[in-house]
């Protein structure tokens, strides 16, 4: 089926599931700024990334069940309009508290347009889902790559609530292109119940798929530290201008399209397992290296140019364990999404208090726990080894 997708509904899917990385990091680099103006101190605005993640993995709890009961257009819409809603009343926020609140209430309205996408990729791909996974990542990394540079520039020409503003339109225009465009290939079964802990306990009872769930959550997690603390390390440790900060961020972003891109092509070769191997002996060797250079305080290039390859390889593990995951659900991949973005966003909120908790002034706790999260991937995949190696055996 997967000859018949067309490349604008590659690119609606995409945009639809833009709208996550674009509310996280076109607003990076104002922290700064909102901090200020808002009478608090950074760290305070850098939670409210992590109140993004823990809210937009509350709602993926909710909507992923609801997704495979009521269909996933229905859900898109309803998702995007209360996006688009929430982020026009960020526009008007003056007070830190709100702005926590309204960030949890726009990424609870996030979570329900974006559970969807994976389901109608696993319906149209099929087997071949980690390859459509791969198109739709690649596409819709465009959004990280250029949101940065997109906040610098609504901060050059206006203030920081104008950046709100934009994603408001943003959501906007998605919400009609997919109340006009957006099919529904995930046939809703009649009379099917909606019985949340029934799917959530049939997912976790797959044990061969618990590794790669374990897999997906760590590379989150991983991926997390570098968000939560790049405007730290790269703005206020290294010194760099926001210029400067969204051509080294959009670096990253750009490797985690190659490989994507890599893994596209070469995925219905080797097959999703090797590619995610591949990807973690990449991560363990560049995460070790950025280790080193920071405690070793050796500079901005060593840092930039150890992270680099280990954003490459996040990007595999994660996109080849998330397609492997849904392919044992074809009738809950809802569900799985679900439990998927749940443990990922989770995980991810996780980052800013355990940076928090290690601040030194410097940039190892967040190469450390990037670290930390590599060898947790390796441990996992090391258990779903083993455990085949003991149902072989049986």
């Amino acid at each position: 089926m997967s000859k018949t997708v067309s490349f604008g509904l590659l690119l609606l899917l995409a945009s639809i599931v833009a709208t996550t990385p674009l509310a996280i990091d076109m607003y990076l680099p104002a922290m700064p700024v909102m901090a200020d103006e808002l009478g608090t101190d950074i760290g305070l605005i850098q939670q409210s990334l992590s109140v993004y993640l823990a809210a937009y993995g509350l709602g993926m709890l909710l909507f992923g069940p609801l997704a495979d009961a009521i269909g996933r257009r229905p859900l898109a819409l309803c998702g995007l309009l209360f996006f688009s809603l929430a982020s026009f009343a960020l526009v008007f926020c003056q007070d830190a508290q709100w702005l926590l609140s309204l960030r949890a209430f726009q990424a609870f309205a996030g979570s329900a347009a974006t559970v969807v996408v994976p389901g109608i990729i696993r319906a149209l791909y099929q087997e071949n889902t980690a390859k459509g996974m791969s198109y739709v990542s690649m596409i819709m990394m465009m959004a990280p790559l250029i949101a940065p540079a997109i906040g610098s520039a609504v901060l050059w020409v206006g203030h920081w609530q104008d950046i709100f503003l934009v994603l408001a339109l943003y959501s906007s225009f998605i919400l009609l292109l997919t109340w006009r465009f957006l099919p529904d290939p995930v046939p809703v079964i009649k009379g099917r119940k909606l019985e949340f802990l029934a799917g959530y306990r049939f997912v976790f009872a797959n044990v061969a798929a618990r590794p790669q769930i374990a897999t997906s959550m760590f590379a989150s997690f991983a991926f997390f530290c570098f968000l939560t603390a790049v405007p730290f390390v790269y703005i206020e440790y290294y010194g760099v201008n926001e210029q400067l900060f969204s051509l080294l961020f959009a670096l990253n972003v750009g490797m985690l399209m190659l490989a994507n891109f890599c893994n596209s092509r070469y995925v219905s070769r080797f097959g999703p397992q090797r590619m995610l191997n591949f990807g973690l002996v990449l991560a363990l060797f560049s995460s070790v290296v950025l280790c080193l250079a920071n405690w070793f305080e050796l500079g901005l290039v060593f840092t930039v140019l150890s992270i680099a390859p280990l954003m490459a390889s996040l990007g595999l593990i994660a996109t080849n364990a998330d397609a492997m995951i849904l392919m044992r659900f074809p009738e809950h991949s809802g569900t799985a999404t679900a439990v998927i973005g749940t443990l990922r966003f989770g995980s991810g909120a996780l980052a800013g208090p355990l940076l928090a908790l290690g601040y030194t002034g410097t940039a190892l706790p967040f190469s450390v726990l990037m670290f930390s999260g590599v060898v947790a991937i390796a441990v996992s995949q090391f258990f779903g080894v083993y455990q085949s190696k003991a149902v072989k055996e049986l």
